[in-house]
């Protein structure tokens, strides 16, 4: 079975109890909200990567103001021709603060929209477990860095 392992930064931005999301499209064509961040570049700083990818999928600039923790997933995901990829998430989630730019979508990138919801709102949200670990991490704070019992 092929391994795959994929390192990526993303970044909890909470202001006036909203927290700033990102709408992915899966592979399957279904939109999904996400925290706004991704993967990194072959010789990039996972602090870049983060700072990069919130102004690519929101029009944000941001200022990171924490390291929230780490957070990793395993699947098996089936290809074409019946192949299975062994694939790992790693996950990097910072804590980060809006300090300009104007709200606007990504263009020609893996997400379509970026909106504010209310963290009241988050529940009902068609969501990835990203969001979950995020959010769990930025209310919890745990010395570790990891939360367990959150949906991935």
């Amino acid at each position: 079975m092929r391994k795959k392992l994929r390192v990526a930064a993303y970044a909890v931005c909470v202001r006036d109890e909203q927290i700033l999301l990102a709408r992915w499209i899966d592979d399957d064509g279904k939109p999904e909200w996400t925290l706004p961040g991704g993967g990194m570049e072959h010789g990039e700083d996972p602090y870049d990567t983060v700072l990069r990818e919130v102004m690519e999928e929101t029009g944000h600039t941001i200022e990171i103001t924490g390291l929230l923790g780490v957070n990793s997933i395993r699947l098996t995901q089936k290809r074409r021709w019946g192949r299975n990829i062994d694939r790992q998430g790693l996950r990097l989630v910072y804590e980060g603060r809006v300090t300009g730019g104007e709200l606007r979508p990504e263009v020609g990138g893996s997400t379509d929209m970026a909106a504010w919801h209310p963290l009241t709102e988050v529940p009902a949200l068609n969501r990835v477990g990203l969001v979950d670990v995020g959010l769990a991490l930025w209310r919890e704070r745990p010395v570790t860095g990891r939360v367990t019992g959150v949906r991935e």
